[in-house]
């Protein structure tokens, strides 16, 4: 992690613009105009300028853009001015709101690569991202399933979990961006163990209890019920969970996905390992709509997230929140404090 200076040892957090088509230049400028987040950090955004000044405008801000070259110029920049590393200059046709094309695609993957780096390098602490359209990455010929996948490929790592977080729930993913139609054969007791023991240390690191509380949900109804509707949560889940036991992971299961998220909220569990995708975050989005974060687990580098989409549909009202990017820097920020104050590799979270 690199050494702080000037801005009293704050940690310099990177923000990536996700899709210029939609809200993330927007919900970028709402979020840099909160006073409390000078105290917390020093942001730099990665992006298309023309995209910001749009933004800018939208947003009725008075804030201005300094583009920069790198983190060393952060450093000089002033209170009002919003720091960008400016990787495209995209021509009107590829910011259409809700239209994405395959250049505005290709710059996406650009930033986020760039922000990667910084961290990898170590002259940036931790990267947030707004959210993309990863169809549109797609068409530029960047075929990944989201941010996570891209972000464990740069890190060169294959244990990376995808968490989303509030302060009620705490939910991590065995399988992440997946047709359902897939899920059961990519239940395997590697990835359940995997997920388990990824998601245990980094709740040590995010809540700083030695040993966090797992609930791990059954793949099927009432868990396979003795096999009749499945046998992953018999013959996979459970024996996962032994010996994640036997490591000394406090995590119970399979339980059954319908009543866990309630025993959850009754803080009998700090988090929670689901299946697929829908099954752990549709209860968490029904309670951290607006301030849910997305943290990936298990990289070299910290990195949050918005929990939700692109929002095309809002994208140039200016009224999209910025409550989870908000709550995204504000965690990126604390974790790199925690690592800076000695708290080891981020692999652990």
């Amino acid at each position: 992690m690199m050494e702080h200076s000037g801005h009293k040892g704050l940690p310099l957090v990177v923000i990536t613009m996700g899709d210029p088509c939609g809200i993330g230049p927007e919900i970028i400028v709402s979020a840099l105009q909160s006073a409390d987040l000078a105290a917390l950090c020093r942001p730099l955004v990665v992006g298309d300028r023309i995209a910001l000044e749009r933004a800018l405008k939208v947003c009725s801000s008075e804030l201005i853009i300094r583009e920069v070259a790198g983190p060393a110029e952060a450093e000089k920049l002033q209170p009002g001015q919003i720091g960008l590393i400016a990787l495209s200059s995209l021509r009107d046709v590829d910011l259409r709101y809700g239209r994405p094309t395959a250049e505005s695609g290709d710059a996406v993957y650009r930033y986020i690569c760039h922000a990667a780096r910084l961290c990898l390098d170590g002259v940036a602490d931790a990267m947030v991202t707004a959210p993309i359209s990863k169809k549109a990455m797609n068409l530029a010929g960047h075929e990944y399933p989201g941010h996570t996948e891209l972000l464990a490929e740069l890190c060169g790592t294959g244990d990376f979990v995808m968490m989303l977080a509030g302060d009620l729930l705490r939910v991590s993913l065995v399988t992440i961006h997946e047709p359902l139609a897939r899920v059961p054969d990519l239940i395997t007791h590697d990835r359940v163990l995997k997920t388990i023991r990824v998601t245990s240390a980094g709740l040590q690191r995010l809540m700083g209890k030695e040993k966090p509380r797992l609930a791990v949900a059954a793949l099927n109804p009432h868990c396979g019920e003795d096999g009749m509707f499945g046998e992953q949560d018999r013959l996979i889940i459970a024996p996962a969970v032994a010996v994640a036991r036997s490591e000394g992971i406090d995590a119970v299961g399979p339980l059954s996905a319908d009543t866990l998220f309630h025993a959850a909220l009754d803080g009998r569990y700090d988090g929670i390992v689901a299946m697929y995708h829908d099954q752990g975050l549709i209860p968490l989005k029904m309670l951290h709509f607006d301030n849910g974060v997305n943290i990936t687990l298990g990289l070299p580098i910290i990195r949050t997230s918005v929990d939700h989409g692109t929002a095309y549909d809002l994208a140039g009202s200016g009224t999209a929140s910025a409550a989870s990017l908000l709550a995204a820097v504000r965690m990126a920020a604390a974790m790199a404090r925690s690592q800076d104050r000695g708290g080891g590799d981020s692999r652990s979270m």
